[in-house]
């Protein structure tokens, strides 16, 4: 089993790669989730398992007071470089994890976690430390994956990976997907103690240059993708490549590719 120190530390090595790669995308994700809540200035917004400031960032644009939190002192540097870049003198930055947030009980306007808390081992701890934050009549924001074959980006890497290494099957219990199905996501926000709650299924197309821009956007940015290539041969990564670059042509024809990212937003009150 992994601990949780080991885990902290494969989001410290994977920061920069994420910071490259995902979260210029997932920022618009973000903005489309921040509309949906009605935040204006002066709120005050809290971000669990921030990463380098995919949600933050545009929150704080929108003028909220932010908090970002993330287990990963990589990932915290990386968002205050960002919010230096852009002069956003309202977001504030700790390390801190979010099933134990060192946080008063409803203080929070808006609480939010996106392609974070779906990601936790103890997924209703952290969803009832995102639930107590909030102050009463705020909103609780989760934004997490659709199902594999929606999320083109991991179904063309798992399709590769069928078609070159014998036996292997997606892993079923990937937390990447862990909420896929959006009754799921609904239960455990109600379970966490919200109410009202509706989920919103969309879809965002991600521009991919070509294969090789999907293998490295994947393979360093992402944990569990990394720990999958990790236990590959060179020969078998060679053949994933290859396989990847085929089905990439064949999208593509020859040029870049719009991949589809369904997610699911979840909004609940406290």
């Amino acid at each position: 089993m992994t601990t949780p120190r080991q885990m902290r530390d494969a989001w410290d090595k994977f920061a920069a790669g994420y910071d490259e790669a995902v979260t210029p995308f997932s920022m618009r994700i973000a903005e489309d989730a921040l509309r949906r809540v009605d935040i204006r200035p002066g709120m005050r917004l809290l971000d669990v398992a921030a990463g380098s400031g995919a949600l933050s960032i545009p929150a704080a644009r929108l003028g909220a007071q932010v908090l970002a939190t993330d287990f990963s002192p990589a990932m915290v540097g990386r968002l205050n470089a960002r919010a230096r870049e852009e002069g956003l003198s309202n977001l504030e930055s700790r390390v801190m994890d979010g099933h134990n947030l060192k946080l008063e009980d409803n203080t929070f306007d808006i609480s939010a976690s996106q392609f974070g808390i779906m990601l936790f081992p103890d997924r209703p701890r952290a969803l009832g430390e995102l639930a107590r934050v909030t102050k009463p009549g705020g909103h609780a924001l989760m934004v997490v994956f659709g199902p594999p074959p929606n999320v083109e980006a991991f179904a063309f890497f798992f399709g590769a990976m069928r078609a070159a290494v014998s036996g292997f099957t997606p892993p079923q219990d990937s937390p990447l997907f862990s909420l896929q199905d959006p009754e799921e996501l609904r239960r455990e926000m109600a379970a966490a103690g919200l109410k009202d709650i509706r989920v919103e299924t969309v879809n965002h197309g991600m521009e991919i240059q070509s294969a090789t821009h999907l293998w490295d956007m994947l393979t360093s940015a992402a944990p569990p993708i990394g720990a999958l290539v990790a236990n590959l041969t060179e020969e078998q990564r060679a053949a994933v490549q290859q396989a990847l670059d085929g089905m990439f042509r064949q999208r593509s024809g020859g040029g870049s590719a719009v991949l589809n990212m369904q997610v699911h937003i979840g909004i609940g009150t406290k």
